[in-house]
């Protein structure tokens, strides 16, 4: 068995590094993925700490989440090639929408 306190170790290093791509990089792929990596963290938690107490609200939770990762992440692609063949950029930094 192992313990709870792995599981929120390896949630907790998922988020780091999902908040740290977020806030660093400047690609919107890897933002994207790192908004992906912080809920897969957020979901890890959730299961475990769903499991330890025997209930199942923490699982219940997570389809929820995955649910909307989905969503997040077949919006965020769309947008981002939108974006792409307007700008044909990838960058944030380069990226003015004000200015059509």
């Amino acid at each position: 068995m192992i313990p709870l306190s792995y599981y929120v170790a390896v949630s907790t290093i998922m988020f780091v590094v999902g908040l740290v791509g977020v806030l660093i990089r400047k690609n919107f792929l890897i933002i994207l993925f790192s908004i992906e990596l912080m809920l897969n963290a957020a979901n890890i938690n959730l299961v475990a700490f769903s499991r330890h107490y025997g209930a199942i609200d923490g699982q219940v939770i997570s389809l929820f989440i995955i649910t909307v990762a989905a969503a997040e992440a077949a919006v965020g692609l769309a947008i981002i090639i939108v974006l792409f063949r307007r700008k044909a950029v990838t960058n944030v930094d380069e990226l003015n929408l004000m200015k059509w």
